[in-house]
């Protein structure tokens, strides 16, 4: 099958090379020059705008838009609207809200295309674990397009198989759901993100209060066990036990932690349907309070970010009132 892809940044770069890795083609396009360069070197067909792209696409076309929520979305996938005819398909995989998504699935359906909302958790290490996937849109065309779907997941790995599943769709034990109309996957990934902030700041917390602890207790050794038989152990854990290795103060970080845009959504979304989250508004609501005075908590919360999606938080001042270097990504 063919994909084309519209931006190549963090994840929408990855995401195609893990297409082509299992042998479909991919056809790129981004407004830099060097990215695309990039992906052509490694057996993409390159396109200079989205004229070429989709002109280099058989029917019926597959388009997955990757780029930042907002306006740049919209402009982008509004162009497409009359670039592509009926019967083609058009993927938004970045972190919109759910009712943007719902509304632009209604907007491609009355010009005859698909659109499918599709939440992408993976970060900037999907390239090697795979990606998983929550998929808003019409049944239809989500199994028309399991081959490339199938490539970008992680599929069953280390994780021991879920009692009682065995009647069920087994698409989610391979690490990708259908979660249901348009509007739907961009839902479950906005309610991902906002228990991510959670997990994340409780984890947070608990390394502040072991640092304050009246024992020299050891964090890098600590969560390295943790990650073992620990019912705590997750690949936040990973993230915050490498950080820890490399630098045990977290020093390199201000602790000015940032918040993406779903936090919100999913604090906002929860008192529209009257649901209690205090968990979730309290870690949001502890990012803003992060920018005026950063605690060990913040700086851990800086690392765990970094860590996943190679989001860098502002930096420290130095002595002579410039910023220290941020360390590059820990490998695994």
């Amino acid at each position: 099958m063919q994909l084309g892809m519209v931006g190549l940044g963090r994840m929408g770069g990855n995401i195609l090379r893990r297409v082509m890795q299992a042998g479909h083609e991919g056809v790129a396009f981004d407004r830099d020059d060097t990215a695309v360069a990039t992906l052509v070197a490694e057996g993409a067909t390159g396109a200079t705008s989205l004229r070429e792209l989709v002109g280099l696409l058989r029917a019926p076309r597959t388009v997955w838009v990757m780029l930042p929520a907002g306006e740049i979305t919209e402009a982008a996938l509004t162009e497409l609207h009359g670039l592509l005819e009926p019967g083609d398909t058009l993927i938004e995989g970045g972190n919109s809200f759910w009712k943007d998504s719902a509304r632009r699935g209604a907007e491609a359906a009355a010009r005859g295309l698909h659109y499918l909302d599709i939440g992408t958790s993976g970060g900037v290490w999907g390239l090697k674990r795979g990606y998983c996937l929550m998929i808003g849109g019409p049944a239809e065309v989500v199994a028309r397009l399991d081959p490339i779907l199938a490539a970008l997941v992680p599929g069953e790995g280390t994780a021991l198989p879920t009692e009682g599943r065995e009647a069920r769709d087994a698409r989610p034990s391979q690490g990708y759901v259908h979660c249901g109309p348009n509007g739907a996957g961009h839902y479950a990934k906005m309610v991902h993100n906002g228990i991510e902030y959670g997990m994340m700041q409780a984890m947070a917390e608990g390394l502040d209060l072991m640092r304050a602890a009246p024992f020299a207790l050891d964090l890098p050794d600590i969560t390295e066990a943790w990650r073992r038989g620990s019912v705590v152990s997750s690949w936040l854990l990973d993230l915050t036990a490498q950080a820890l290795a490399y630098d045990p103060d977290l020093a390199e970080y201000s602790g000015h932690v940032s918040d993406s845009g779903e936090g919100r959504w999913t604090v906002d979304t929860a008192v529209e349907q009257a649901v209690p989250v205090p968990v979730l508004a309290a870690a949001l609501f502890a990012r803003f309070r992060s920018r005026q005075e950063a605690s060990f908590a913040d700086k851990a919360l800086s690392a765990m970010r970094k860590g996943f999606g190679g989001h860098l938080e502002s930096r420290p001042q130095t002595a002579g009132g410039g910023s220290a270097a941020l360390p590059s990504a820990p490998q695994t």
